[in-house]
C-alpha cells in the first residue's frame, strides 16, 4: 500500500494542473460580467420578450400570480432563441425528487418539418410540462410500479438556466414533480406551498398592523454549505466512502483538529483553484456565492451565498452541491457531503439563515435600535418562537437521516433537541414584556483595542451561540441543525408552515381584541407576552453541547429525538398530519407517503453500510491482521513477540465475534416486515454493533505494519491534499 500511496501522490500532476487553473481564472472576467450569463434573467427577458409578455411573466415571478397560459408559446420561443444563441442543443425539466439529488431527462431541440428537413423546436407545452417516468422515483406508495405516469411542471419563480457539459450545453427548466393524481413527488412542491400560506398569514397580520402597501411576504434564505475535499485517489481506495459516503473504519490520527489551526487558515493553492473554478461556474448560473473559507476540521471547508428567496435558494443550493462535485472531479478531488465522513472530528452541516421580507424589501425580523418599541418585529419574532416551540418535533423530523444521526450532538454540532437562542438583548426585552415592565435596549457599545492606530470595533447587541440548533443572529435565524447533504426544501417548508400557523393564531387574537375596543398596541403586547410565556421552555441561552442541557431539556418537556426512526415518527402523528394538511404543505396521504420514503431511505442507507463494513473486514482488515501474524511468526519466539502475537490474535477473535453479532442483528432487522420496527432495530441494535466492529478494526489498524494496511489512513486523507 505504501508504494501505491507514493505513486498516487508523487507525480505532482494534480497540483500543477490546479495551479494552472488558478492562474487562468485569476486573469478572467470580472464577476459582474459573467454573473447570470447562463440564466434567462430579467435582462434576457427584456431583450427577447414582447413588452406585454414580459410584464405578465414578471407579475407571475414577483407577485406569485398564476402564469397566463396564453403567453407560454411566446416565452418558449424566446427561451429557445436565447438558448440556441448560447449553443444549447438539448433541454430538460430539472427537478428535485425525494432522493436528495436532482433529476433531468434531456431532449434535443431537433425535430423535422413536413418535408423531412431537420429543424429546432421548443413549444409552450414543452416549456410548461413534461412527463418523466414516475414509477422509478421514491413515492412512498403514491405510485405503483406499473403506474408510470407523472408530470413535471415549470416553476416560473426560479430562473431558467444553461448547464455547460463537456461537449455541449443543456437548457434546464426548474420544475416541480407531481403524480398523475396531483400528489407531490418532489421536495420543492411542499416548499412552494408553504411559502404561499406563509405570505397569506403574514400579510393578514401586516394589514392589522397598518401596512397596506406590501403585496407579498417571502422567506429569505442563505444556506452555508460545509463539505470535505480529499484526493480522489484516496477516495477510490476507500470502499466505504464510495459506497456510503463515510469512513466505516479508521484509526485516530496523531493530529486531528485539536491545534485549531485550520479554521480560517490560509487556503492551499490546490483547494483555492478548486474554489475559484467552482465559484466561476456558479456565477454564470446566477448563484450569488459570497464567502469561502477553511472550516474547523482538516480538509473541511465552507461556502456561503447572499440571501435569496427561499425557493430560489433551494434550487441554487442543489446547483452548488452538483457543481462542487463536478469541479472536484476535474481537480482529481473527491467532494464529501456526508454529515460525518470522519469520526472524531467535526461533521458537516448546512446552516440555513432564514428571515422574512415584504414586497418592499423590508426585513420583518430587523429589530432596529429599539426592538422593544418595534411592534412589527416583536410580532414576527414571537410567531417564530411559537412556531418552533410547537412544531419542534416536525423540524427534527425534517432533518432526520442516518448521516445526521452521527453528527447531531457530536463534535461542535447542535444536539437533537430543538431549542432557540436569542441573545442577551432580546432576552432582556422579552423578560421585561413578560413582567409588564417598560425599558429600553442598551445602545451599541464599542470595543476599545487599546491600540491608538486601530479604530474601535462596534460591538453587536448579542453574541453568537454556535451550539444552538436555532439561533437569532441579528436580523435572522440560523437553523444550524440541517444536514450538509440534504435538500433544504423540506426543513424550510416545515419552518415556514410553523410560523404561518402562529401568525394565523395571532391574526385571530388581534382581530378579536381590537374588535372589542382594545388598542392595537396593547393587543400586540398582550399576544406577544402570552407567546413569550408559552415559549419560555424552548429558549436556551447556554451551552447546548453540555450534558446538563439534556437533563434540563427533559425537565422542560422538550423532545429529544436522538435517532431518525424516533424523529420520523413525528410525520405521521395525527396532530402533525392535520397541521400539514391545514397549512397545505402535505395532504394526509402525502404525509404518510413521505414517512415511508424517509424510513425506507434510512433502512437502505444502513443496509449499504452493513454490507460495506463486512466487505472491508473480510477484504482488508482480517487479511492485514493475518499478514501481521505471519510477520511475527518469522520474528522469533521471544516474550515481546509472543505478547504481540497474543494481542493480534485476541483482536482477530474479537473481530470475528463482533462480525457475527453484527450479522445476527442485521438478519433480525432484515426479517422484520414492518418498516417502522425494522428501522428501530437498525437504530438500537445494528448501529451499536457496527460501532463495536469498528472499535476492533481501528485497534488492528494501529497494530499492524503500515505496509499491510491496504486502506488510506486518516492521516493521509485529511492532510495530504
Amino acid at each position: 500500500m505504501s508504494e501505491v500511496r507514493g505513486r498516487l501522490w508523487a507525480t505532482g500532476e494534480v497540483m500543477s494542473r490546479s495551479i494552472r487553473s488558478l492562474t487562468e481564472l485569476s486573469g478572467g472576467s470580472k464577476v459582474v460580467e459573467v454573473f447570470g450569463s447562463n440564466t434567462f434573467d430579467v435582462g434576457a427577458m427584456k431583450e427577447k420578450l414582447p413588452k406585454p409578455v414580459f410584464k405578465s411573466l414578471q407579475e407571475t415571478i414577483r407577485r406569485g400570480t398564476r402564469l397566463d397560459p396564453a403567453i407560454a408559446n411566446e416565452v418558449a420561443h424566446a427561451v429557445k432563441e436565447w438558448a440556441l444563441g448560447k449553443g444549447a442543443t438539448h433541454f430538460c425539466h430539472w427537478f428535485q425528487p425525494q432522493t436528495g439529488l436532482t433529476a433531468e431527462k434531456h431532449d434535443a431541440f431537433l425535430t423535422f418539418d413536413d418535408d423531412g428537413r431537420p429543424m429546432e423546436r421548443f413549444s409552450g407545452a414543452q416549456l410548461i410540462q413534461s412527463e418523466p417516468d414516475a414509477s422509478s422515483f421514491p413515492s412512498g406508495g403514491m405510485r405503483t410500479t406499473f403506474e408510470a405516469r407523472g408530470y413535471t411542471a415549470w416553476d416560473p419563480s426560479s430562473p431558467i438556466f444553461i448547464i455547460d457539459g463537456p461537449n455541449g450545453k443543456t437548457l434546464c427548466v426548474p420544475s416541480v414533480f407531481i403524480s398523475y393524481h396531483g400528489d407531490a413527488l418532489d421536495n420543492k412542491t411542499p416548499l412552494l406551498r408553504s411559502m404561499e400560506v406563509l405570505s397569506e398569514r403574514a400579510l393578514a397580520v401586516l394589514r392589522l398592523l397598518g401596512d397596506h402597501e406590501s403585496t407579498r411576504v417571502v422567506p429569505t434564505l442563505g444556506p452555508e454549505q460545509e463539505y470535505f475535499l480529499i484526493d480522489r485517489a484516496f477516495y477510490a481506495l476507500r470502499p466505504d466512502l464510495v459506497a456510503s459516503g463515510r469512513t466505516l473504519v479508521g484509526g485516530k490520527p496523531p493530529k486531528g483538529q485539536e491545534l485549531e489551526d485550520h479554521y480560517f487558515g490560509s487556503i492551499k493553492d490546490r483547494i483555492l483553484a478548486y474554489m475559484q473554478e467552482t465559484e466561476n461556474e456558479l456565477f454564470k448560473l446566477g448563484v450569488p456565492i459570497k464567502t469561502r473559507h477553511n472550516e474547523v476540521a482538516p480538509s473541511q471547508y465552507e461556502t456561503a451565498p447572499i440571501f435569496e428567496e427561499a425557493n430560489i435558494a433551494s434550487d441554487h443550493n442543489q446547483m452548488v452541491m452538483e457543481t462542487m462535485g463536478r469541479v472536484a472531479r476535474r481537480h482529481n478531488l473527491a467532494l464529501l457531503l456526508h454529515e460525518k465522513p470522519f469520526a472524531g472530528i467535526n461533521g458537516s452541516g448546512k446552516h440555513c439563515n432564514w428571515s422574512l421580507m415584504d414586497s418592499e424589501g423590508r426585513n420583518l425580523l430587523e429589530p432596529g435600535a429599539t426592538p422593544e418599541k418595534n411592534l412589527q418585529f416583536l410580532v414576527f419574532l414571537a410567531a417564530t418562537l411559537k412556531g418552533v416551540h410547537k412544531r419542534a418535533g416536525l423540524l427534527r423530523a425534517a432533518i432526520a437521516s442516518a448521516g445526521n444521526d452521527h453528527r447531531l450532538g457530536a463534535n461542535e454540532a447542535p444536539p437533537a433537541i430543538i431549542s432557540v437562542f436569542l441573545g442577551e438583548q432580546l432576552t432582556r426585552v422579552l423578560d421585561a414584556i413578560e413582567k409588564g415592565e417598560t425599558g429600553s435596549a442598551s445602545a451599541m457599545d464599542n470595543i476599545s483595542l487599546g491600540i491608538r492606530q486601530l479604530p474601535e470595533v462596534a460591538k453587536d447587541q448579542t453574541d453568537r451561540n454556535r451550539t444552538s440548533p436555532f439561533a437569532f443572529t441579528g436580523n435572522k435565524f440560523e437553523f444550524r441543525a440541517v444536514s450538509s447533504a440534504q435538500s433544504i426544501s423540506l426543513p424550510i417548508a416545515f419552518l415556514n408552515a410553523a410560523v404561518a400557523e402562529a401568525l394565523g393564531e395571532f391574526e385571530t387574537a388581534l382581530s378579536t381584541r381590537t374588535a372589542k375596543g382594545g388598542s392595537l398596541q396593547q393587543a400586540v403586547l398582550d399576544i406577544v407576552r402570552e407567546a413569550v410565556v408559552a415559549t419560555k421552555s424552548v429558549r436556551f441561552e447556554g451551552n447546548n453541547y453540555a450534558p446538563e442541557w439534556v437533563d434540563e431539556a427533559k425537565r422542560r418537556g422538550l423532545p429529544n429525538l436522538k435517532s431518525s426512526p424516533e424523529a420520523l415518527a413525528e410525520l405521521v402523528k395525527p396532530e402533525a398530519r392535520e397541521f400539514l394538511a391545514r397549512t397545505r404543505v402535505f395532504t394526509e396521504a402525502e404525509s404518510e407517503a413521505r414517512y415511508h420514503v424517509r424510513v425506507e431511505r434510512y433502512i437502505k442507507d444502513l443496509d449499504i453500510e452493513v454490507e460495506a463494513l463486512k466487505n472491508i473486514v473480510t477484504g482488508h482488515v482480517l487479511p492485514a491482521a493475518y499478514r501481521q501474524l505471519g510477520l511475527l511468526a518469522q520474528a522469533g519466539a521471544g516474550r515481546t513477540i509472543r505478547s504481540s502475537v497474543e494481542r493480534v490474535e485476541a483482536s482477530v477473535e474479537a473481530l470475528n465475534s463482533r462480525i457475527q453479532d453484527l450479522q445476527s442483528a442485521a438478519e433480525k432487522a432484515g426479517g422484520e416486515g414492518d418498516i417502522e420496527k425494522r428501522a428501530h432495530i437498525l437504530a438500537s441494535q445494528v448501529v451499536p454493533a457496527m460501532a463495536a466492529v469498528r472499535e476492533v478494526c481501528d485497534r488492528i489498524e494501529e497494530t499492524v505494519a503500515d505496509e499491510f494496511w491496504s486502506l488510506p489512513k486518516y492521516r493521509e486523507m485529511l492532510f495530504l491534499v
